[in-house]
């Protein structure tokens, strides 16, 4: 195993700069997850780190030792991408055992290595039959075994589940967390998908235009988000955000007035500005009904997605825009039907001009 280390790391294509200096540690043994929408320099960050792409400037680390020159042969990493890239004239075992056999490795510890591999993987009855005989989980099972018989310091993954449908991602989600649980292996895991994120990850990375937006556990950056992009991309659905600006200021109280709702009194930890424009975050789960004269937000039900746990409604307030609101259980809202609501606990967050929070409720 090893720890890995991120140091001012640059890439350019020409003269675009597309990763824009990356400092990041990653400890040995930790599962972390690079996350963020398409285009965000998530896949490419992996492949520097592979030695798939060259680096434009800054260091790659890898136990202390300088990879920028090395190859990607020789970093003693294992990549399971996206499409499963199986021989599909081999069996399994020939698949499994293929890249260590070109690699001169004995055919002793050859069988050992794959017997190793489909014990972990529970994929030992799949050992004779070819790719085309078997399903995508199973497949990428045989992916992930192939990473595992090098032995790599380092295993890293480019949306492996990407080509699988919502039960099986599911599944594999669990089989990755388990492998990483039996190997205590470094991980590096890509991936566009929260969910897949906030259920793998130790830590987290969030990525927005080749910069790093936040690092942190999953419930860190769920609770405590550093800006509007992570509170909006971390959660599902995503946080509703109101406009508004800060009316009085006495100390470090303050009232926040809504452009489509009441005032909301809050404390902040440094006094804002009287009229600074604000941004309040509020996730669907934390506005409950309220009396209407004690709601801070009225708006009417568009649409009620049933889920059977849980029930969300989309609501159009005053203005126009929409907000999402989740209730436990079966609700019966209907299309037009009235809400009001209030916020529970004072669980919000607010964001200032910049987008940077400045206020966590």
């Amino acid at each position: 195993m090893a720890d890995l280390q991120l140091k001012k790391v640059v890439k350019r294509f020409g003269a675009a700069e597309v990763i824009h200096g990356i400092d990041l540690e990653i400890a040995d043994g930790e599962f972390v997850v690079f996350v963020g929408p398409s285009g965000c320099g998530k896949s490419t960050l992996l492949r520097m780190i592979a030695g798939l792409e060259e680096i434009s400037d800054g260091e790659i680390l890898i136990d202390g030792e300088v990879m920028n020159n090395v190859s990607a042969a020789k970093r003693g990493l294992s990549m399971v991408f996206q499409s499963y890239a199986l021989y599909p004239h081999m069996s399994v075992r020939k698949n499994l055992a293929f890249g260590l056999e070109t690699m001169k490795v004995p055919k002793a510890q050859i069988n050992e290595l794959v017997s190793n591999a489909a014990e972990i993987l529970q994929i030992n009855e799949l050992l004779d039959r070819k790719p085309g005989q078997l399903s995508g989980g199973q497949r990428q099972r045989v992916a992930i075994g192939r990473a595992i018989v090098r032995e790599p310091r380092i295993f890293l993954f480019d949306e492996p589940l990407s080509n699988l449908d919502a039960e099986l991602r599911m599944q594999m989600r669990v089989e990755i967390n388990r492998l990483h649980r039996r190997l205590g292996a470094t991980m590096i895991f890509v991936t566009h998908d929260q969910v897949e994120a906030m259920t793998l990850a130790d830590r987290m990375v969030v990525l927005r235009k080749g910069v790093v937006e936040q690092v942190g556990s999953p419930l860190d950056l769920y609770n405590h988000p550093a800006n509007m992009f992570v509170a909006g991309f971390i959660g599902s659905p995503r946080m509703n955000f109101l406009k508004g600006r800060v009316g009085e200021v006495d100390g470090r109280q303050a009232t926040l007035e809504l452009d489509v709702g009441r005032k909301v009194q809050t404390t902040f930890a440094e006094p804002p500005r009287p009229g600074q424009p604000i941004t309040l975050g509020v996730r669907p789960e934390d506005l409950i009904a309220a009396a209407p004269d004690e709601a801070l937000l009225s708006g009417e039900a568009q649409i009620t997605e049933q889920l059977g746990g849980e029930t969300y409604v989309y609501i159009s307030l005053s203005d126009g825009s929409m907000i999402t609101v989740e209730i436990k259980g079966q609700a019966g809202v209907k299309a037009g039907e009235r809400l009001d609501l209030a916020i529970a606990d004072g669980k919000f967050h607010v964001f200032g001009e910049d987008e940077a929070v400045i206020h966590h409720g």
